[in-house]
């Protein structure tokens, strides 16, 4: 540990002196004022509100002066996403109909057609059964399940029912092979017997990383790429509260995304970047990832160097002001050099103090980090104790922007050795997650 520090500080002490350069506090403003603000609708995936902010974003790269990705023509990374929206749904349970309002499918298959002679699991829930000590077999059933919801659990059935009702994306166009059907009926006698069936559409959706890259300065690192990133999108429109219904997600994560805008700004105005840079904001991070994924399949991961990725820096860590904390920090060496590089400044980086919320493993960093390249998140929120996450109220007036600001300059200071060449993270131990 001590050798890889005195590494560290030897390399930061080798970086070339360049002029003097410091992260926008205006741009700052700017971008996280306009990200967040209520005519974004809270950037929901697939919303005419994140295109909105997709579309502003690349306008900040073409502004700064970035290159699309090698390859690409442009800096919106399109690639599709599927949703299924149920149809129509029918139950019969031991020779009774039930009404459409007490059948409801999962399903991504545009039809089912059951009946008791086919391999379906059925789970009862009695008056006395804990609907919650079954979610697993509701919800991820190894096989094909029918749910029987007693009538005492009706109010269960239909909060489920409205949670999970509203069509939902996904990556991949085949979707599950395995469904489940919940229907509302007093508990049948055995046997039980039953002919359900449901029908769906799926459509296609389009969605859109935002992708911004300025080319390495030196032939020996140009192929070496460093990527900083956040995702710009967030829950959109949500139940009201107080007559106010926009999520506008001012740290989730606009505050990173404005990061990763500001960074980009920054290096391009230093003109030393020895290694690639590929700035890019994700969308669908909310809702599984989506354009994380699809952005790391784009890339070889051999030729990344480092991640960094910054989600929810608008309120002071826990540590206090002029502090953040790196995900996985004991995964690699990454977090030791960028605090080399912070050596005389009143900055700090922390490894993360929440590992029982697995942060490591839930944000846009994942995908990389299990391919073995040093992707780490940085992040000052106090997650167990945040009353503004994922809410109406995490807008721009409940952050600090000021400390917001020190934490971005802090990143680009902490990055400089990483991006010129002289220093290179160890790489993660490749697992599952």
């Amino acid at each position: 540990m001590r050798n890889l520090l005195l590494g560290g500080l030897l390399a930061a002490a080798s970086l070339p002196v360049a002029a003097q350069h410091h992260v926008a506090a205006a741009t700052v403003k700017r971008v996280l004022n306009t990200l967040a603000a209520d005519d974004m609708q809270g950037r929901a995936t697939g919303q005419p509100g994140q295109l909105k902010a997709a579309e502003f974003l690349a306008g900040e790269f073409k502004r700064i002066g970035l290159e699309p990705l090698p390859g690409a023509t442009g800096y919106l990374q399109e690639f599709p996403a599927y949703q299924t929206a149920l149809t129509s749904t029918q139950a019969t349970l031991n020779g009774v109909a039930l009404p459409a309002s007490q059948v409801f499918a999962r399903t991504t298959q545009p039809t089912l057609n059951w009946t008791e002679k086919d391999d379906v699991a059925v789970l009862v829930l009695g008056p006395s059964d804990k609907v919650q000590a079954h979610f697993r077999e509701i919800f991820r059933p190894e096989k094909n399940v029918l749910v029987v919801f007693d009538p005492v659990h009706a109010a269960t059935f239909q909060s489920l029912v409205e949670r999970y009702g509203q069509p939902q994306l996904r990556a991949e166009q085949a979707g599950s092979a395995v469904s489940s059907m919940w229907v509302l009926a007093p508990v049948p006698t055995s046997p039980v017997t039953f002919r359900v069936a449901a029908t769906t559409t799926t459509t296609t959706q389009t969605l859109r990383n935002v992708v911004g890259y300025l080319p390495g300065r030196e032939a020996a690192h140009a192929a070496e790429k460093v990527i900083f990133s956040g995702h710009y999108d967030h829950l959109g429109i949500i139940k009201p509260v107080a007559g106010d219904s926009i999520a506008n997600g001012a740290d989730d994560d606009a505050s990173g995304t404005t990061a990763v805008v500001a960074l980009a700004e920054y290096f391009k105005k230093r003109k030393d970047n020895a290694r690639s840079l590929i700035f890019v904001a994700f969308t669908a991070e909310e809702i599984g990832g989506f354009g994380s994924k699809y952005f790391s399949r784009q890339l070889a991961p051999q030729e990344l160097t480092a991640m960094f990725n910054i989600e929810m820096i608008g309120k002071p860590a826990k540590f206090g002001p002029n502090t953040a904390f790196i995900t996985g920090y004991e995964k690699s060496n990454f977090g030791q050099l960028l605090q080399a590089n912070l050596q005389g400044t009143k900055f700090k980086f922390e490894p993360d103090p929440y590992p029982e919320q697995n942060l490591f493993y839930r944000s846009d960093n994942a995908t990389l980090a299990l391919l073995g390249v040093p992707a780490h998140t940085i992040s000052t929120d106090q997650i167990p104790t945040d009353k503004l996450y994922h809410s109406v109220d995490d807008e721009v007036s409940s952050l600090d922007v000021k400390n917001m600001t020190a934490v971005v300059e802090a990143i680009a200071q902490s990055a400089r050795g990483i991006v010129a060449g002289s220093q290179t993270p160890t790489r993660v131990a490749p697992e599952k997650e």
